[in-house]
């Protein structure tokens, strides 16, 4: 291995790199991954679970990006990530499971942003839906539908 391409290599690279302008340089940044849809309303949920996990982490260098329709788009907000000077970037898909899209469409995206920031380490993490707690949280909501006279309401 070239010691440009050898882990060395990288973190020597890293270590001079600078935000760019008016951006405060990061060591960890969050790419939250959504579907994406012609109605806006249908991004509302997703721009509060950005906002929440911003309100509990206020300095992590965070963007909620889609797949399609709206922007910004994966790797857009992957470029902001990278110019902001972070050196990891974990992507959470914000899916209930790893479809089609998580097998077939993010992987050349990934790739893409791995070829022009060789520097900042890429790692996508499981679908969200797969967690334990979205699971839990989901069969809360349905349980608690089954105890109410009312239709569920949206906060």
């Amino acid at each position: 291995m070239s010691p440009a391409r050898s882990p060395e290599g990288a973190r020597s690279r890293l270590a001079g790199r600078r935000a760019a302008p008016g951006v405060h340089q990061c060591a960890n940044g969050l790419l939250l991954f959504a579907h994406g849809a012609r109605d806006p309303a249908w991004a509302r949920p997703f721009a509060a679970v950005a906002a929440e996990v911003q309100r509990a982490q206020p300095g992590l260098a965070l963007r909620l990006a889609y797949l399609e329709i709206m922007p910004p788009d994966l790797l857009e907000a992957g470029r902001q990530l990278a110019a902001a000077g972070c050196a990891r970037v974990q992507v959470l898909p914000l899916f209930l499971g790893t479809g089609g899209h998580l097998r077939k469409d993010l992987p050349p995206m990934i790739d893409q942003l791995r070829r022009e920031y060789p520097g900042v380490a890429w790692t996508v993490l499981p679908a969200a839906g797969e967690h334990a707690a979205v699971v839990q949280a989901m069969a809360g909501v349905a349980l608690a539908a089954l105890q109410s006279d009312e239709t569920l309401q949206a906060p």
